[in-house]
């Protein structure tokens, strides 16, 4: 995934940070042909600031309630 608007190289020193921005950026912005990964979105679920809408969907296919 391209992003020019954040230094990925600085947000990879820290790993979680890393892994919500990717989930909320793929969620948001489109998968580019990627796969989420299920154990990530259920752990950082809490965390992450996505679509409401989206959100929803998801959480119908997670069984999240």
């Amino acid at each position: 995934m391209y992003n020019w608007n954040i230094n990925t190289k600085k947000l990879k020193k820290n790993p979680e940070k890393y892994a919500i921005w990717k989930l909320e950026q793929s969620i948001n912005f489109g998968l580019n042909g990627e796969k989420l990964k299920v154990d990530d979105l259920k752990k950082y679920w809490l965390k992450l600031t996505i679509d409401p809408q989206r959100k929803k969907l998801l959480e119908m296919w997670l069984g999240q309630h």
